[in-house]
């Protein structure tokens, strides 16, 4: 396998295109994983590394010219300077990424959990490069906010007060007084730093992030004094958050940049405010539309009435119709909560509760007694009389 040509090693023609060189590339180097090849991890592992020798050299447009015109004798003296293919320097591990997804190039050039410790340094005798990492940005927050149903109407601000590292507000995150930065003396401004060791014929380099500004590349010519130099304070403030008319109960709004502060030098995460809406003393929501229960006497469900029913918004006329029967539903157009990130209202159903007197006056009496006596006259039909057989 050594002397085999890097095509043959990838399966693909020698006119193959570059979007075809990857695809076979992917293709191979899951099927080769070592950590899904348990039987035979060490033939996998080596598998591994020639393709991946072969990915490096066609994968680059100058190395594949000059492996196609002197062969891999020609790419050793002109590319490698005569020392052959050296893993510490493989470029192509961003490429590797972009195939493979960050979780599983973590699982490829992290942590492996069958082999201990990277893949980086089981095939490269040791040997790793690191990718330039820089700063790590601050992490998402959370809070909730509690909104009654006027508000969730209305829509508009809201403040919310929290309390965690925030990026400082007298540097504004750079941890320099007066935002001076400078090039950083321990890495000359690259952001990481390098260690060779020669073992044998071969070299190996290891990068690593400078110690000295965390792969920023620049340091503070004078720390500051508010910080000092951390970039990040903790602090308690009070947030406005906009408030969209009609949202939902447990809907997360999003503040970009409101979170916890990063390093020095990084972004902040966001601010995520989770809704909750409670509950109404009249009201009860259902969607957009909001639902009303409207208590009514006997004598207005058997001779209509018009009533002032509550809104959100005030009050508003009701037509009762005359014979309405409890439990029937009315609707009041337009009068419920605004549509969530759409146009129009929706509606408040008004439900009809006909109340029926518990305690009657002795002139009450006398009057149901009447009207009982006229509903039961000859001629007259009640309201099971159709179900009745003739």
């Amino acid at each position: 396998m050594a002397d085999e040509d890097y095509y043959e090693r990838l399966g693909v023609p020698r006119g193959a295109s570059q979007d075809e060189i990857k695809r076979a590339y992917r293709r191979l180097a899951k099927k080769h994983h070592p950590d899904l090849n348990k039987d035979n991890p060490k033939a996998a592992e080596e598998k591994f590394k020639q393709i991946s020798e072969a990915y490096e050299v066609l994968a680059d447009d100058e190395k594949r010219r000059i492996y196609d015109q002197f062969g891999a004798d020609g790419l050793k003296q002109q590319v490698w300077g005569g020392e052959g293919f050296d893993w510490s320097r493989f470029t192509h591990a961003g490429d590797v990424e972009d195939i493979f997804g960050r979780d599983l190039f973590a699982s490829f050039f992290g942590q492996s959990g069958g082999l201990g410790g990277s893949l980086f340094e089981q095939f490269f005798g040791g040997g790793s490069v690191a990718r330039r990492r820089g700063p790590a940005p601050g992490q998402d927050a959370r809070v909730e906010v509690e909104l009654g149903l006027e508000e969730v109407a209305r829509g508009g601000r809201k403040e919310v007060t929290v309390h965690y590292p925030m990026t400082c507000p007298a540097c504004r995150g750079t941890g320099a007084e007066g935002e001076r930065l400078v090039t950083c003396p321990t890495c000359n401004g690259r952001g990481q730093v390098s260690a060779s060791q020669r073992r044998g014929y071969s070299q190996f380099i290891t990068i690593t992030t400078c110690p000295k500004c965390n792969g920023r590349g620049q340091w503070p010519e004078r720390p500051c004094p508010r910080c000092h130099g951390e970039g990040r304070i903790a602090e308690t403030r009070t947030i406005a958050v906009e408030i969209p008319p009609g949202v939902p109960d447990g809907v997360q709004l999003r503040v970009p940049g409101r979170g916890l502060a990063g390093d020095a030098g990084a972004p902040p995460g966001d601010l995520y405010v989770a809704v909750r809406v409670r509950p109404h003393e009249r009201f009860a929501r259902e969607g957009d539309d909001i639902l009303f229960e409207l208590p009514i006497s006997f004598t207005q469900a058997a001779l209509g009435a018009e009533v002032e029913v509550p809104t959100l918004d005030g009050t508003s006329r009701l037509r009762i119709p005359a014979g309405i029967q409890s439990g029937t539903i009315l609707r009041l157009r337009g009068k419920g909560l605004p549509r969530f990130q759409e146009s129009g209202r929706g509606d408040q159903l008004v439900r009809v509760i006909v109340q029926t007197p518990s305690r009657l006056s002795a002139e009450e009496r006398r009057l149901f007694e009447q009207l009982r006596g006229l509903r039961d006259e000859p001629g007259h039909r009640g309201a099971f009389d159709r179900f009745r057989r003739p």
